[in-house]
């Protein structure tokens, strides 16, 4: 299945960033921190790259995310020049409270009264930008919700004397090239409803749940996962929430959606999608749709597990 949202909103908010980055001293970047590198608009690093200005990435989520990959994520992510990576929760305030601090030394020449720092926040939908901008200015600025792309257009805040916050809409990009990242995207809640299936991304995740995380459905749901394949995970959670149709089939619709929300909301434990490991697999194995019928295959998900020695 491929994923594919690029609402007209999103293309008018691309052409408005493009004109506000010419004067912007620094690039706050939201990310989802279960799915880093997935959740990382292009469009972003080439229009900051084209302007040469740093880039502050905030691994949002983290309290949901694998903290093992969330370590390995900021490495990658502190490795690359004009870059500073930091996992943290837009949801604590303790955690928000460090990103003043941290966007100033990103920017050393500027936050003062004569020449305040000027920052643009950006990010895919859902991602929790319009949290953070809530969270930075103590009170209820931008739109907060559960659907993706509530905020629509810019708009820009004072954070004290010093610091000027341009808000941007959510944005994904007009083609997603790796299905793999469409369907994560798509778990995380980044993609509206109205662009998939439920049941097919509920797939994919039982499916990446089994190899990296099968004790946490266990835990969850209560029954075991030995010997089962994806789509049997999700009848299993229709099996022990006992949802059932009319006519006395399980109800796979509601069990997906259930297992989704399990995924989104923390309740399933602290999961990650990706790895900088599995990203290199990915790039290094993937076969775009054009070649597919040589005898080649698109190659998705984290890295495979090693294969015992015969």
């Amino acid at each position: 299945m491929s994923i594919q949202w690029f609402p007209g909103h999103m293309n008018a908010a691309r052409k408005k960033a493009a004109e506000t980055m010419e004067n912007t001293d620094l690039v706050i970047e939201v990310l989802d921190a279960r799915i880093p590198q997935a959740s990382c608009n292009p469009m972003v690093e080439s229009l900051r790259n084209f302007r040469q200005r740093p880039c502050l990435k905030i691994l949002n989520k983290a309290d949901l995310a694998d903290p093992n990959a969330t370590k390995a994520w900021l490495d990658f992510y502190n490795a690359q020049k004009g870059v500073f990576a930091v996992a943290l929760s837009c949801k604590k305030p303790s955690d928000v409270a460090k990103v003043p601090g941290l966007a100033l030394q990103q920017a050393p020449h500027r936050g003062v009264p004569t020449k305040p720092l000027r920052m643009m926040i950006m990010g895919i939908p859902n991602v929790g930008k319009s949290t953070l901008m809530n969270a930075l200015l103590k009170k209820r600025v931008a739109n907060v919700g559960d659907e993706p792309a509530v905020t629509k257009t810019q708009q820009r805040l004072y954070l004290g004397k010093n610091m000027i916050l341009t808000d941007t809409p959510g944005m994904l990009w007009p083609k997603i090239e790796h299905p793999t990242d469409g369907l994560m995207l798509a778990a995380s809640h980044a993609v509206g409803v109205n662009a998939l299936i439920e049941e097919e991304i509920a797939t994919f995740l039982a499916e990446q749940l089994l190899i990296h995380y099968p004790k946490f459905i266990t835990e969850r749901y209560g029954f075991s996962v030995e010997g089962i394949d994806a789509v049997s995970v999700i009848e299993g959670v229709a099996k022990k929430r006992g949802y059932k149709l009319k006519g006395g089939d399980w109800d796979y619709e509601k069990a997906s959606h259930t297992l989704l929300l399990d995924y989104r909301s923390g309740a399933l434990g602290r999961i990650s999608l990706e790895t900088p490991a599995s990203r290199e697999h990915l790039l290094a194995t993937y076969v775009p749709p054009v070649l597919l019928g040589q005898g080649k295959s698109v190659q998705t998900g984290m890295e495979p597990e090693p294969e015992d020695a015969e």
